[in-house]
């Protein structure tokens, strides 16, 4: 794994930057620190990471929502990988922003649809600062833009062991999304997933979200 950025925001939060990261060195990872906070020998902690192209299957996958052979996916350099978190399939890639809350979630509520919700809320409010209108549309998980043509710009999916959590959110900056044409991501026909450079028109990277995640993290999870 290539040099991981530690920072410390405050006693109650850290934050990673491991950079671009292959999936399942993440998970390592995301484990290692699951297990310091569970112990409570490290505060809450926030990934912020990419990964080179992947597909995730998560706990609720369906395999006809993979729309080609593995071997195909394959061929075209994407790698196919199941995992521990909520949810059906979906695509990481470079200049997607994917944010692995490691929260005790005793400390925030307790409730795992409070979760959810709070992780929405993030977002929300990160891309009103790209002056761009994000809501839910139940009962979809995740974050969505254009009420009259919905569009999904976010997805969400989460583990949950003793109340520590772990995966997140992807949020699509300035990523590919041609790979999201392969699959139906997370298991939801007939809405397309777009970027926040697509609806801004402009080019937003994974540089520019990061403060505005760890702001709105704040926010919802630290504001006391």
């Amino acid at each position: 794994m290539p040099h991981v950025k530690i920072w410390t925001l405050n006693s109650k939060l850290d934050i990673l930057e491991p950079g671009l990261v292959p999936y399942t060195e993440a998970v390592a990872l995301q484990e290692s620190v699951h297990k310091e906070v569970l112990e409570g020998s490290r505060p809450d902690t926030l990934i912020l990471i990419e990964h080179p192209p992947v597909l995730t299957l998560g706990a609720n996958f369906h395999e006809s929502n993979l729309l080609m052979p593995v071997e195909s996916y394959s061929a075209k350099g994407i790698e196919v990988v199941r995992t521990g978190r909520g949810g059906d399939v979906t695509f990481h890639g470079p200049n997607q922003l994917v944010i692995y809350p490691i929260f005790d979630l005793r400390k925030h509520g307790q409730d795992l649809h409070k979760y959810l919700r709070d992780l929405e809320e993030v977002i929300i409010h990160v891309l009103s600062k790209f002056e761009l209108e994000g809501f839910r549309f139940p009962p979809h998980t995740g974050v969505w833009v254009d009420r009259a043509l919905p569009r999904k710009i976010a997805a969400i999916g989460i583990q949950v062991k003793r109340w520590v959590s772990m995966h997140g959110i992807a949020l699509n900056c300035n990523n590919d999304l041609s790979p999201f044409d392969l699959i139906v991501p997370c298991g939801i026909e007939g809405y397309d997933v777009t970027s926040v450079s697509k609806e801004t028109g402009r080019d937003v990277s994974t540089e520019m979200a990061k403060p505005l995640v760890i702001e709105a993290i704040q926010k919802v999870f630290f504001a006391d």
